[in-house]
């Protein structure tokens, strides 16, 4: 069992990685387009249809559908839905990718939450499940019962150089 734990550990280490977000994506501004917007300044919350494209910094987060609640004009939580929901982020080390039915971003903490055929890539090295946790920050990942999903975790390692 311990072998297996730190297999684990080092697999979650290859796919996150020492890669920090560029510094800075997360004191930029945040910047949408879409088709189409409905926004409820009196509910706090604004819903961006039709090939959304959302941008901070270096992350970019592609949806079908987007639901952004703020408290005034400031965002403060993001829910994308589409088929599948794409995100990608410069590193220092290189790009992170995902995707999944449901992303969920609440902007002031820097985790991100993929739910439904999720799959999270970095350097050739791939993690899949129905529900992946990814913390921008502390570089750490989640997969399967560990991020309270229910499907098993599926990895694809490159051989290291």
């Amino acid at each position: 069992m311990y072998h297996f734990r730190l297999l684990m550990l080092m697999t979650l280490f290859s796919l996150a990685g020492n890669a920090p977000a560029l510094p800075g994506d997360k004191d930029q501004p945040v910047e949408l387009a879409a088709d189409s917007v409905d926004m409820d300044e009196g509910k706090g919350l604004s819903v961006y249809r039709g090939n959304v494209d959302l941008r901070q910094g270096s992350m970019q987060l592609l949806a079908d559908v987007v639901k952004v609640k703020h408290q005034g004009r400031k965002p403060t939580y993001i829910t994308a839905t589409g088929n599948p929901v794409r995100f990608k982020q410069d590193t220092a080390d290189g790009v992170v990718r995902a995707k999944a039915s449901q992303a969920e971003y609440p902007i002031d903490s820097e985790i991100l939450t993929l739910t439904g055929k999720a799959s999270l890539t970095r350097a050739g090295n791939t993690m899949k499940s129905d529900r992946i946790v990814y913390d921008r920050l502390r570089h750490q990942v989640k997969a399967g019962a560990a991020a309270k999903g229910k499907k098993r975790v599926q990895m694809t390692l490159q051989p290291g150089k």
